[in-house]
């Protein structure tokens, strides 16, 4: 499902994979958020992914209203405040997409999949 905005001169769409790239590169953007993350349905194992799949990371949903709630699953850098993280993640997140594509955001969830930790 897409995003659609209406306005005197005709409607914008904007696609969920935008909403989740803008979200992605927002949530990558953040101090401590090493990357996005991916858990696999055959292993159940979280994977890093890489800078071109952010948005495999996020989930997108839209409601009625045209409103979205986003759900961003991160990897975090060891030895950072994860609660603060997930509070500058989501503002930031919403920041970008009320601002950049005008589209109204309902919630977002900061799901905390992993730790990396730099030998």
């Amino acid at each position: 499902m897409s995003v659609i905005i209406k306005s005197e001169k005709g409607n914008i769409t904007i696609t969920n994979d935008v909403l989740a790239k803008t979200a992605g590169l927002a949530a990558t953007s953040c101090y401590g958020v090493v990357g996005m993350a991916v858990k696999t349905v055959r292993d159940g194992i979280v994977h890093l992914l890489k800078k071109e799949s952010l948005s495999k990371g996020v989930e997108i949903f839209v409601n009625e209203d045209s409103s979205v709630d986003v759900k961003v699953h991160i990897i975090v850098e060891y030895g950072t405040n994860i609660p603060a993280i997930g509070d500058i993640v989501e503002n930031t997140v919403v920041y970008n997409l009320e601002n950049s594509l005008g589209v109204k955001v309902g919630s977002v969830q900061v799901i905390v999949e992993g730790i990396r930790v730099d030998s």
